[in-house]
């Protein structure tokens, strides 16, 4: 994932995901946080049963993947949420100090046996396989160890985790003990998502038992590894659509793709100069990274299930949001720009539109089954805590 993060990076095709800044008061403020959690926020005291791995991402405080998950397992799941890209959950513990000690002392590079040449004869682009191996693979043997230690202290049952494929140590971990691990699904899955999308459904190393999710479309819509089950958990945090403004188009930014989005929110803007066309970032973006064209509005603060839930139309191109938009009842159009194919599967089914031109915005549809994308809960079940 990190390597063809710096592909697509380094040839422009998209800019960084999920960009980090921080100023040198914001990095010693970590380090001393660090150095804290490691009496504070120590994970070894108590017994657990599970261990839960929430995102890091948290709108108004509440992690949406694990929260449900968390209250139903209550005292008996230790919550490990770290504290280095977000706030952690009141409560929780952490290894931070340990997760950036482990990435801190490494080679320069190591031979990475031609596969950055290799890589750049077929793209064009050179990418530091090399540094990137050098740093990762260490970090990843010191940390599983580390957890494996944590796990045999607690006799862990289960491991929760979201985003398992940048928690490859902790998942590597559990399988060394035969800890079973499951995966929640955290955004959108498709052929094209490196963590996901194993074409033949090979073996493959470190991978968790079981991905939980959030409705039977994502269920077989990539290849999974050999072996990996699918259990659909549902969507308890979405809202029930509201009452609809019908002249209002919500525009969904991602990093990746953001400049170019903007632009075609212009387009749209001067093509409906009645339509009210609001641009959202991501969690991961700032205010200061865009200026808004001439009619359209950058929303910020709220909710953006809540704007969703009031909106009419919706736009954007590979983000989650738009699944979420779509079981919201808004109008989806997909924007015609790098990523658009995650969405080919739901244009297919006729269930959003590729959008070319901004004339076709009023033509996009509606999905008329949103429980395939998002079901209602049924994790009380598949805890084997529903009702004889």
């Amino acid at each position: 994932m990190r390597v063809f993060h710096e592909l697509t990076r380094r040839s422009g095709i998209h800019g960084a995901p999920h960009p980090v800044r921080r100023t040198p008061y914001d990095k010693a403020a970590l380090v001393a946080r660090h150095v804290s959690g490691l009496v504070t926020r120590t994970p070894f005291p108590g017994r657990y049963d599970a261990l839960v791995v929430p995102h890091p991402r948290k709108p108004n405080g509440v992690e949406i993947y694990t929260d449900e998950l968390c209250r139903t397992l209550g005292d008996r799941a230790l919550i490990l949420d770290s504290g280095i890209n977000g706030t952690p959950l009141a409560g929780s513990k952490n290894l931070d100090f340990f997760t950036s000690a482990a990435g801190a002392v490494h080679r320069g590079t190591i031979d990475d046996r031609g596969i950055a040449t290799a890589l750049q004869k077929l793209t064009g682009v050179r990418v530091p396989v090399g540094a990137l191996l050098a740093r990762e693979v260490p970090k990843h043997l010191r940390l599983r160890a580390l957890y494996r230690a944590l796990l045999k202290k607690h006799r862990i049952t289960t491991v929760y985790v979201v985003v398992a494929y940048f928690h490859q140590h902790i998942v590597g971990a559990a399988r060394d003990l035969g800890i079973r691990v499951v995966e929640l699904q955290h955004g959108a899955i498709s052929p094209f998502h490196l963590g996901y999308s194993y074409p033949g459904r090979p073996a493959v190393a470190d991978q968790p038992d079981e991905l939980w999710c959030f409705g039977s479309y994502w269920t077989d819509v990539a290849d999974l590894p050999a072996g990996q089950r699918t259990e659909v958990m549902g969507a308890p945090f979405l809202p029930a659509a509201g009452p609809k403004e019908p002249n209002r188009a919500v525009f969904l930014s991602q990093g990746t793709i953001g400049t170019e989005l903007v632009q075609v929110a212009a387009t749209v803007a001067r093509a409906y100069p009645d339509l009210e066309v609001l641009y959202r970032l991501h969690p991961s973006e700032r205010p200061e990274d865009y200026t808004m064209p001439a009619g359209v509005q950058l929303s910020t603060g709220g909710n953006t299930l809540e704007l969703l839930a009031s909106a009419t139309y919706q736009v954007g191109v590979s983000t989650t949001a738009l699944f979420e938009g779509m079981a919201l009842g808004c109008r989806t159009a997909v924007a015609n720009l790098p990523g658009h194919e995650y969405l080919a599967p739901a244009i297919a089914k006729g269930h959003a539109l590729l959008m070319t031109e901004p004339a076709q915005l009023t033509a996009a549809p509606t999905c008329p089954d949103p429980t395939m994308y998002y079901a209602p809960s049924t994790l009380p079940e598949l805890l084997g805590l529903a009702p004889e």
